[in-house]
């Protein structure tokens, strides 16, 4: 078993010794190669001993280059196999909750502990073979990042309605033990994975840190689409304050005895209990569970803050708007005026754009789409319509409804700036 080269580069190691498309690499320094990680792995050192298959015929090659270097290998698809799928079928998955009609590519559901690795995706460790946790316990591939949910066995096995997701936590005692780091998520979903069962898993998870070095709980989204699922419900303003509540508790006790708090609600809970959001940068460590919603409020006020100290530059007092989630809006209106009380020449609005699309109870901008932009902002924007970079796709072309760029362009003739969302993105685009 290999993979098979499907280029090579230009003047690269593996070129000058007459590597070519359509090789086999089947060994690298002895070991077998499966897919990515083992070439990534096992490609840095600076001498290389290739066991390649010609015409079905092995041969050997030595190769030499600086460590770090690429050897200059291509391959079909960046995993060098297929990407893996999940296997579970969970409660509160949010692509069940897809409307019908959206491109293909958005019904899969992923479950690659490669993707984990790499790209910081969320693994739920079901889709681990005994060979895989060995492999990433061998490489010592960290950090990992699981969505956990619940350590009760039981309940983990219905949440997902898998029968070994059970095994979860013998599987993160493994990889403690063997020193393999990891960032934890919990989808809370009211009276089911939350008080007394939020508690017991707080306390098995804290069992393994340092190994364990964030938790974070986000609360369960649910799109208007769930015809035919389990019956869900949001959290109240009372219930998300409780869980608010609990894990500041909790992690109180972490930071008194580890130094860090380790378990954060996502800023999520503290707006839909109408707290407010801790801003102490300190409060998040290392910010380690941004891609979950922990500490955006904190880090994109002290950027923004920071930029404006420091700017020397005078805005050209471009009319501009503003684009965001419901749950972002006040937050946003709350820089620009401040960006404005120092900059009277700034002429910009915010506008919340509800999203009809999924369903209003989902208020991230990260699933705003494009055609809610245009129906509801038609005649309320100014020259410039600004959004943040997650509304679009990664390849920066379309939004999640297949509406592309160039299409809100020209329905609400504005010119579309994308921008990172970060504080020093947010006054370069003021400052235009």
């Amino acid at each position: 078993m290999g993979v098979l080269i499907t280029g090579v580069t230009a003047g690269s190691p593996a070129a000058r010794r007459g590597i070519r498309a359509g090789d086999e690499l089947l060994r690298m320094n002895g070991h077998e190669i499966e897919d990515v990680l083992d070439y990534r792995f096992y490609m840095n050192e600076a001498a290389l001993t290739l066991t390649l298959s010609r015409d079905g015929k092995k041969r050997i090659l030595r190769l030499h280059k600086r460590a770090e270097e690429e050897p200059g290998l291509e391959f079909a698809t960046y995993l060098m196999d297929s990407q893996h799928a999940c296997r579970n079928n969970c409660i509160f998955c949010f692509i069940d909750q897809l409307p019908p009609g959206m491109r293909k590519s958005l019904y899969f559901k992923d479950d690659d502990s490669r993707l984990s690795f790499l790209f910081g995706n969320y693994i739920t460790l079901t889709n681990l073979s005994e060979h895989e946790i060995e492999r990433i316990i061998a490489m010592h591939i960290s950090p990992i990042n699981v969505s956990v949910h619940t350590t009760n066995p039981d309940l983990r096995c219905r949440m997902m309605h898998n029968r070994f997701a059970g095994d979860c936590l013998d599987i993160l005692r493994r990889f403690a033990a063997a020193g393999i780091k990891m960032e934890c998520q919990l989808v809370l979903c009211p009276g089911i994975n939350d008080g007394e069962e939020l508690a017991r898993t707080m306390e098995d998870l804290a069992a393994l840190i340092p190994a364990v070095e964030s938790v974070a709980a986000v609360p369960v989204g649910l799109t208007r689409h769930r015809e035919g699922l389990p019956a869900l419900r949001m959290y109240t303003k009372e219930e998300a304050a409780a869980v608010v509540r609990q894990m500041e508790a909790f992690g109180d006790r972490m930071l008194a005895a580890h130094g860090n708090r380790v378990f954060y609600p996502a800023d999520e809970f503290y707006l839909q209990a109408g707290l407010p959001v801790p801003e102490d940068e300190t409060y998040y460590g290392e910010f380690s569970q941004l891609e979950n919603g922990v500490g955006m409020t904190a880090l994109l006020k002290s950027q923004f803050q920071e930029a404006m100290e420091e700017c020397r530059d005078i805005p050209k007092g471009s009319q501009l708007t503003f684009a965001t989630g419901v749950a972002a809006f006040p937050l946003m209106t709350e820089l620009i005026g401040q960006a404005k009380a120092r900059w009277p020449e700034i002429r910009a609005d915010v506008q919340a754009v509800r999203n009809e699309f999924f369903g209003e109870t989902i208020t991230v901008a990260g699933l705003v789409t494009g055609g809610d932009l245009i129906r509801q902002l038609r005649g309320k924007t100014g020259e410039y319509l600004v959004i943040p970079e997650v509304m679009l796709r990664h390849e920066g072309d379309v939004f999640l409804d297949d509406v592309s760029r160039e299409d809100v362009e020209r329905e609400l003739g504005v010119k579309l700036i994308v921008s990172p969302v970060d504080g020093d993105a947010l006054l370069d685009a003021l400052l235009l």
